[in-house]
């Protein structure tokens, strides 16, 4: 993830905006703070389906329907 000062920002906005498109991300900082991060907008939904597939190989699933025979105390 690349790190730049919002005047470079400024200065080569098209430039940036093309490198996110492109699947880029970018994290702008002001007087060396981070101020804000440019991610492209479907990335969250690549990552979630990313963690998916791995959580896909580990999980293992079981009858979640039938009863077990515990008496759970809900208050």
């Amino acid at each position: 993830m690349e790190t730049i000062a919002i005047s470079e920002l400024r200065a080569n906005l098209m430039k940036f905006i093309n490198a996110v498109q492109n699947g880029a991300s970018i994290i702008v900082t002001s007087r060396g703070k981070v101020v804000a991060k440019i991610v492209p907008p479907d990335i969250s939904k690549k990552n979630a389906e990313k963690k998916l597939k791995e959580l896909r190989k580990k999980a293992k699933l079981k009858d979640v329907i039938t009863p077990i025979g515990e008496n759970w105390n809900v208050n």
